[in-house]
């Protein structure tokens, strides 16, 4: 039926249904491209602010070691999550904080930056740059705690890792993948003898990161000149945290450290990571659980201590070759009180790492340096990370010097020798002036093997000892005679046949025979002696 004007009912129909779903079209885009300005977030309120740590209300749902950000940029790590309070670990400048601040949650754990652009620079354990070189360039970021490689997933320690230094190659090697602890008094040489280490890395494929903890700012300068003056800088990446920086960032700066050094074994490639030292670490721990009320145990230490750094250096490790074959070496140094090695922090590191090698005051104050007891160093992996060449030029030179420590200590007393003891002793002197070196002076594979060599042959036992040294550097510049086809197996670390080993004996009796005198049957025996030599 139609209307008066004409109009079918139908038309009105099909015109109200057009407008209506124009209508809805208009709105459905307002609504997809409707963005809310305003997010949820949970919001706490700092109730208390102390050295280094932060007590705050009103964050319920926060989760353990979840970053937290404080006004003017300040993060802090969750450490105590009771009920109605959390404990907060600050990582930076705090002296702004007060009571009624704003906290807010991240939902996310403390990370650092990883990747290729950060070699060569000197950063803080949150990533940012210290060298006045501009921003740090980085691939991506990686949280600081992570699990450590699962058992099945390692291999075991085979491949050495060259230090440079003759007495730790010969009698206490390292292998890639090892944790080997250096401990010792205070100025006895720890730093020198890992920054040595760095520098002997330099062409052989071996990243390294050096991870200064609490130290002072002189000696973390010095470090870092002297790394950049040796042109390692290159392949080094530096962590720093300095003595007057809040206890927090002294307690991740080796983990942060650690996920920097990961980046580099999950591509495939050699790290070496130094730690300087963990004394630092376990105070700056001791600080903040005694300061968030956390029961404290031995020595005030709270009962966790131990699990701080085993999860530390559980990570370090050689990994399979399906997971890329990357090695992780790490060299944690600690430091004794009064060569007092059975303490608690030095006990636990020795139970955690695979050999230490420890540095005595006595022999540093006599200037035998590197001042390396042997007598009390180890090494868990031993031979199995040596190149066989050491094997076989080394092989009793630690027992030898064992027995000369042993005599020399009755000589002290001017007890009678007969001319077997003497012969122990005068070669012993031999030993120990053949392993001393000079700091950041690293020696070459083929130098040390020629050197071994001729000192467990004998070569050096008809030179004065007043000339030991210049006898010593003789040979090690009569290397370059060596035939290179020598020189190469001696690299590639395969065995040492006896055409090879008569040949370098014969141009290390060549170098030394200008030096040759018989050695005074009647002269002084013992320290004394030897300073009067020498």
């Amino acid at each position: 039926m139609n209307d008066p004007a004409g109009n079918s009912a139908s038309d009105s129909d099909d015109d109200l249904n057009t407008v209506l779903a124009s209508t809805f079209q208009r709105i459905r885009q307002g609504s997809e491209s409707f963005r809310p300005a305003l997010t949820l977030q949970d919001v706490g309120t700092v109730t208390t602010v102390s050295a280094g740590i932060a007590k705050v209300s009103g964050l319920p749902g926060v989760g353990y070691e979840e970053l937290l950000e404080f006004p003017g940029g300040v993060f802090g790590i969750a450490f105590n999550v009771d009920a109605d309070e959390v404990g907060v670990v600050l990582l930076g400048d705090y002296w702004h904080l007060h009571a009624g601040d704003q906290v807010q949650r991240t939902g996310r754990v403390m990370d650092v930056a990883v990747g290729e652009g950060l070699l060569g620079r000197v950063i803080d354990p949150l990533g940012r740059p210290l060298d006045e070189r501009g921003p740090v360039e980085f691939r991506q970021r990686l949280p600081i705690e992570r699990p450590a490689a699962a058992i099945m997933d390692r291999l075991p320690v085979t491949s050495p890792l060259q230090t440079g230094i003759k007495v730790i190659d010969a009698l206490i090697p390292v292998g890639r993948g090892q944790r080997e602890l250096i401990l010792g008094d205070r100025q006895t040489g720890k730093t020198a003898l890992a920054i040595g280490t760095i520098l002997n890395q330099r062409g052989k494929d071996v990243i390294c990161v050096y991870c200064a903890i609490g130290q002072r700012a002189a000696a973390v300068a010095n470090a870092v000149a002297t790394i950049r003056e040796k042109g390692a800088l290159d392949y080094t990446v530096v962590v720093v945290t300095e003595g007057n920086d809040p206890p927090g960032l002294a307690y991740i700066a080796p983990y942060a450290a650690t996920s920097i050094a990961e980046y580099f074994i999950q591509a495939g490639r050699d790290v070496l990571i130094v730690y300087d030292d963990l004394t630092h670490h376990a105070r700056a721990y001791r600080e903040l659980s005694l300061l968030l009320r956390r029961p404290p145990g031995r020595e005030a230490f709270p009962g966790d201590i131990f699990y701080i750094h085993s999860r530390l250096l559980e990570r370090s490790t050689h990994l399979r070759d399906e997971l890329g074959g990357g090695s992780l070496t790490a060299l944690p140094i600690i430091e004794t009180e009064a060569q007092h090695i059975s303490a608690y922090i030095p006990t636990n590191l020795i139970s955690i790492t695979d050999g230490q090698i420890y540095l005595s005051p006595d022999l540093f104050d006599l200037g035998v340096l590197p001042a390396i007891d042997v007598t009390k160093s180890v090494s868990r992996v031993g031979g199995k990370a040596q190149l066989a060449a050491y094997r076989a030029v080394a092989g009793d030179l630690k027992l030898a010097y064992a027995q000369f420590e042993e005599l020399e200590s009755f000589a002290r007393f001017g007890a009678r020798m007969d001319d077997d003891a003497r012969r122990i002793i005068d070669h012993g002197r031999r030993i120990r002036a053949c392993l001393k070196q000079p700091e950041f002076a690293p020696v070459s594979v083929p130098a040390q093997v020629a050197v071994l060599l001729a000192l467990t042959s004998r070569v050096f036992d008809s030179v004065p000892l007043s000339e030991m040294v210049a006898a010593e550097q003789a040979v090690r510049e009569a290397v370059a005679e060596i035939p290179q086809d020598i020189l190469d197996r001696l690299e590639r670390g395969e065995k040492l046949s006896d055409p090879d080993r008569d040949a370098i004996l014969a141009i290390a009796r060549h170098a030394v025979a200008r030096f040759g005198s018989e050695a005074n049957p009647g002269q002084e025996i013992g320290p004394v002696a030897e300073e009067r030599e020498a």
